[in-house]
């Protein structure tokens, strides 16, 4: 797959991402079933590896990935709380599993089910994170699309700092709801 143009040019509904202006479209790309993306980044997200399959899904060049943040991919259907949890968790040095819709460089959008582990030297001090994310099951994502929604609208209800304190007490209860820990929820959906 080859990689495309990024419009420059802001207009409503576009995203800032670094450099480029992205316009999300409704346009999915969807993983194959053997398809494995990988990335590495150092302590602050920023990319230091990203595999043939993630340049693909991505649509950036490799050059236009390495040194910058994770977080140009990320698309803002996403919930903040997501993103909180995930950084909470890998900075105890755990891994966390989650869902994550992306942002493509034109503006398309893939899911993955998203495994991130911290990486550690021989002093066990945190030294990156490396990630390895595969085609999700549809009725997976099905739950999940909704959860997300909710979690979603309950953060643009109030502003920045409110926002993911609230919707992450959402997702609590309704994890609370399910029975089972975040993690078994996830694995187990």
């Amino acid at each position: 797959m080859k990689t495309v143009s990024i419009p420059k040019l802001m207009e409503k509904g576009d995203i800032q991402m670094g450099k480029y202006k992205i316009k999300p479209t409704n346009v999915e790309n969807v993983m194959r079933d053997n398809d494995f993306i990988v990335s590495k980044t150092d302590l602050k997200g920023t990319l230091t590896y990203v595999n043939q399959t993630f340049i693909e899904f991505a649509k950036y060049d490799e050059q236009e990935l390495l040194g910058k943040p994770h977080s140009m991919i990320r698309h803002p259907d996403m919930p903040r709380v997501i993103f909180q949890l995930l950084w909470d968790t890998i900075q105890q040095k755990k891994e966390m599993n989650a869902y994550v819709k992306n942002l493509s460089g034109d503006g398309s959008y893939y899911w993955v089910f998203a495994n991130v582990t911290p990486v550690m030297n021989e002093f066990s001090k945190i030294v990156g994170y490396y990630s390895v994310r595969r085609k999700p099951k549809k009725e997976s994502l099905d739950k999940i699309i909704k959860l997300y929604a909710l979690l979603s609208e309950e953060e643009k209800k109030y502003p920045k700092g409110e926002d993911v304190k609230r919707s992450s007490k959402l997702l609590e209860n309704y994890i609370k709801e399910q029975g089972v820990s975040y993690e078994k929820f996830i694995i187990n959906i």
